[in-house]
């Protein structure tokens, strides 16, 4: 499995997108960018199951989706085999989506979080491994 990051947005979330690309790649990261490439307006699922199917299909190990409130992204996302998308706006949930869920990919509210938060949430996510133990169990119950 790759440890390069996908991400993609709608147009929503696009410029907080943009941002987080830049700092990511600023950071050493290598990045797979999903699109859009502008803010014309675009279906946020179309995105979520780009990203989704990479990190279904483990060509990414992780991937993070941005829209204006984050929920479509991670509903959309959550449809894909061994995808586990978490919605996060405080930081708690971005480490326990990680330590407790081992969450794949992050989903972002471009409309509802400013960009220190979000740059935040994105290095908590990356940086915070599984715990496995008695939560691999249940992780593992979650496939169908």
């Amino acid at each position: 499995m790759s440890s390069s990051i996908i991400i993609g947005s709608d147009h929503a979330g696009f410029e907080l997108k943009e941002k987080i690309r830049t700092r990511l790649i600023s950071e050493g990261y290598t990045i797979e960018d999903a699109g859009p490439f502008n803010e014309s307006s675009v279906n946020y699922v179309d995105y979520a199951n780009k990203v989704a199917l990479a990190v279904s299909e483990a060509r990414f190990s992780k991937g993070i989706l941005v829209c204006g409130s984050g929920i479509g992204m991670s509903m959309a996302a959550n449809r894909f085999k061994g995808v586990r998308a978490a919605l996060c706006a405080d930081l708690l949930s971005a480490r326990l989506s990680r330590q407790h869920n081992n969450a794949n990919i992050l989903a972002l509210g471009g409309r509802l979080i400013g960009d220190v938060l979000a740059f935040e949430l994105v290095k908590t996510f990356l940086e915070t491994q599984f715990e496995e133990g008695r939560h691999l169990e249940r992780i593992q119950s979650m496939d169908c």
